[in-house]
C-alpha cells in the first residue's frame, strides 16, 4: 500500500475521500482553489496546496499543477474523486508516467468507454443491449433528421464524450431534432472541446438505472447491486435510490449480469458504474453509459452494503485484495443531492452561509462540502451536501428522509431542501411509481 494520496477534486467528495485515507493511516493531502480557501475538506487534509485562481480551467482542470502539487508533497498515488479529471486517460497516463499510482481504472478503459459512440459499439458487440440509434457521429442538423426518422422518434441527441446529462437534448419531431442537435452540439464544443454528437431512441417516462460494479486487481469483476437515478432536473441526477423499487427480481438479474459483462469486456479495475435506460412496460433494458470512476452516488450502495468503496479503491489500485466478503444488501437507503439553487426553476444561487444545521440520528448521513461561514460561489456545481438515509425497508427510509430533511437548516443561499420536501410528498415518489419524467410533471402541475 502506498504511504500517501492526492485527492484531485473538492468539496463533499473531495473530504469524503480524505477522510477514508487518514482512517486507513495514509498521508492524506488536498488540492484547493484560491475560491476553496476556506472549505472543511481544505481543513481536512494533512496537507494542503493552492493550485491556482476559482477558474475550474487554471485551478481544478489544471493538470500540471495537480501534478506538480502531487511532486511537491511527495504524493505516491492520486485519486481523482467523482469528476473534473476522473475521466481524462491523459491525466491517468500523466500521473503514472510520473511513477505514481493512479486510483482508477486502466487508462485505456478511460478512454474507450468516454466517447459515448465508442462504447455504445463496443457494448454492441459484447452482447449487452443498446438502444436503436446512429452508429457513427451525426455531423450535422440534416443528418441528425434523416437518423431520428429511420430510428423512430422520440429521439435524444448528446455530446459523444460528455456526462452527467450536460448539452442532453429530446427530440419529437423533425423541427425539434435539428434544435436538439446544435444544443449537443454547441455543449460539445463549450464544455468538451470535443463536437461529436450521439443520436439514439430515447424511452419516454424511462427508469435511469446505474449499477455499482467493481474490478478487482485478479480480473473478477462484481456487481454490488443498482441505484435508481431516475429523478433528475435538467438531466442531472438529484436522488439515488437503492434497492430500485421499479425493477422486477428477474430484470434487476439480468441488468447486474450484462453490467458485469461489460466490465469485464473493457477489463475494468475499480469502482464504477454501468448505466441503463430501462422501459418499466416491455420490460427491456439499454446501456446508456459507463461512468469510468467513483460514481457520485455511491453511498446508498455502501449503506446496504457496509463497503467503504473508496477503501477498496485504494486496495485495488495497490494492488491488494479487497477487504470484504460479497452477501446480501440489508436494507434500504436513498440519498439526495443538497443544492444551493432555486428549488423551483433549479438556477444556481451563491452566498453566505448565515446557518448550517445538520440533521442527527440512526440511519442518516450527511457528506457535506461547506459549513456555517463558507460562501458558496458561482465558479462550481451547485452541489453543496449529500443527505442519504438507510432504513430496514422503503417505507422507513421514506420517514427517515422527511424528518432529515425538515431538519436540515441552512440559511444564506437558495437551497433545493424545499424541493426535496415536495418530492418527497408527492405521490409518485412516496408510491415508488417515479420515473425520468416526475420533476417536469411536478413543475408542470401535473401528479407527481
Amino acid at each position: 500500500m502506498f504511504e500517501s494520496v492526492l485527492v484531485a477534486n473538492r468539496g463533499e467528495i473531495a473530504g469524503r475521500i480524505l477522510r477514508t485515507a487518514r482512517a486507513m493511516g495514509l498521508k492524506a493531502i488536498a488540492v484547493y482553489s484560491e475560491a476553496d480557501a476556506d472549505l472543511p475538506f481544505v481543513a481536512e487534509a494533512d496537507e494542503a496546496v493552492l493550485i491556482g485562481p476559482a477558474d475550474p480551467a487554471r485551478g481544478y482542470l489544471n493538470a500540471a499543477a495537480i501534478l506538480e502539487a502531487a511532486h511537491r508533497t511527495n504524493a505516491r498515488a492520486v485519486h481523482p474523486g467523482d469528476g473534473v479529471l476522473a475521466e481524462s486517460a491523459s491525466f491517468a497516463r500523466r500521473v503514472a508516467e510520473r511513477g505514481m499510482v493512479w486510483v482508477g481504472p486502466p487508462p485505456l478503459a478511460v478512454a474507450r468507454m468516454g466517447d459515448k459512440i465508442n462504447s455504445r459499439n463496443l457494448m454492441k458487440e459484447a452482447g449487452v443491449p443498446v438502444a436503436p440509434g446512429a452508429w457513427e457521429p451525426v455531423p450535422d442538423a440534416g443528418t441528425a433528421a434523416e437518423e431520428a426518422a429511420r430510428v423512430g422518434y422520440p429521439v435524444m441527441l448528446k455530446p459523444a464524450a460528455g456526462d452527467g446529462g450536460i448539452g442532453l437534448a429530446v427530440a419529437a419531431d423533425e423541427r425539434s431534432v435539428r434544435a436538439a442537435y446544435e444544443t449537443a452540439r454547441a455543449a460539445a464544443d463549450r464544455v468538451f472541446g470535443h463536437g461529436e454528437v450521439l443520436l439514439e431512441r430515447y424511452v419516454p417516462g424511462a427508469l435511469h438505472i446505474e449499477v455499482q460494479i467493481l474490478g478487482l486487481a485478479d480480473g473478477t469483476v462484481l456487481a454490488l447491486g443498482e441505484r435508481d437515478c431516475s429523478v433528475q432536473r435538467h438531466f442531472q441526477k438529484i436522488v439515488e435510490e437503492t434497492p430500485s423499487p421499479g425493477l422486477t427480481p428477474a430484470l434487476r438479474a439480468r441488468m447486474l449480469a450484462a453490467a458485469v459483462r461489460a466490465g469485464e469486456t473493457v477489463g475494468y479495475r475499480g469502482a464504477g458504474s454501468i448505466e441503463f435506460l430501462v422501459d418499466p412496460a416491455a420490460q427491456e433494458f439499454y446501456f446508456l453509459e459507463m461512468s469510468t470512476r467513483l460514481p457520485s452516488g455511491h453511498i446508498v450502495t455502501e449503506m446496504v452494503t457496509g463497503i467503504d468503496l473508496v477503501e477498496q479503491q485504494f486496495r485495488i489500485a495497490a494492488g491488494e485484495p479487497v477487504s470484504f466478503t460479497a452477501a446480501e444488501p440489508r436494507g434500504h437507503a436513498i440519498a439526495f443531492r443538497v443544492h444551493a439553487e432555486d428549488p423551483h426553476r433549479f438556477l444556481p444561487g451563491s452566498g453566505e452561509i448565515k446557518v448550517w444545521e445538520e440533521p442527527v440520528g440512526d440511519g442518516i448521513r450527511i457528506d457535506a462540502g461547506y459549513a456555517e461561514g463558507n460562501t458558496v460561489t458561482p465558479h462550481y456545481h451547485p452541489l453543496i451536501a449529500k443527505l442519504s438515509v438507510h432504513g430496514a425497508d422503503r417505507a422507513h427510509a421514506v420517514a427517515l428522509a422527511r424528518a432529515a430533511v425538515d431538519a436540515f437548516r441552512i440559511e444564506g443561499p437558495p437551497t433545493n431542501l424545499p424541493f426535496l420536501r415536495e418530492l418527497l410528498d408527492g405521490s409518485e415518489f412516496a408510491g415508488g411509481t417515479y420515473d425520468t419524467g416526475t420533476v417536469a410533471r411536478m413543475r408542470a402541475g401535473g401528479p407527481a
